[in-house]
């Protein structure tokens, strides 16, 4: 795997992730657009967005936002589909971790697809939810990680 990972500070960069997650949870999970797209959706400090690039190539993405005094929440994970066995998944989690202990957070929060679930645990997570929940018209769980 030739990776690199990317902290976006551009629009140009920004747009490269969006379009990442318009295939993977617009077009094949057929999530609306207007659910996914949000006010975070920006280049903010009250957020993080990173890329995965591999030879040139954006093929991974996702977020961090700070979500309690010491947490960090991890969002819109996403890997396109052609590259999903090669451990990008991983390596951007990895990363967004890293940047959340940087910045002195403890944990890490996420709302995993249920059929996700075995790939967070994997990575170290654990559910904190009493049940699973709809967003976005899937089924998801609350996961927790400490830092």
């Amino acid at each position: 795997m030739a990776a690199e990972i990317v902290r976006v500070t551009t629009e140009e960069q920004l747009q490269l992730g969006l379009a990442i997650r318009t295939k993977v949870f617009v077009e094949e999970q057929k999530v609306p657009m207007q659910e996914e797209v949000d006010e975070y959706d920006v280049i903010s400090p009250n957020v993080q967005h990173m890329l995965i690039m591999d030879h040139g190539v954006p093929v991974a993405t996702g977020r961090m936002i700070y979500y309690q005094n010491d947490s960090a929440k991890m969002q819109r994970i996403a890997v396109l589909k052609e590259y999903r066995a090669y451990g990008y998944g991983r390596v951007l989690l990895m990363a967004l971790e890293e940047y959340a202990r940087e910045l002195g957070l403890k944990a890490s929060i996420l709302d995993g697809q249920c059929q996700a679930e075995v790939f967070y645990a994997k990575q170290g997570y654990e559910v904190i939810s009493t049940e699973p929940f709809y967003d976005a018209g899937i089924l998801h769980v609350r996961m927790r990680k400490a830092l």
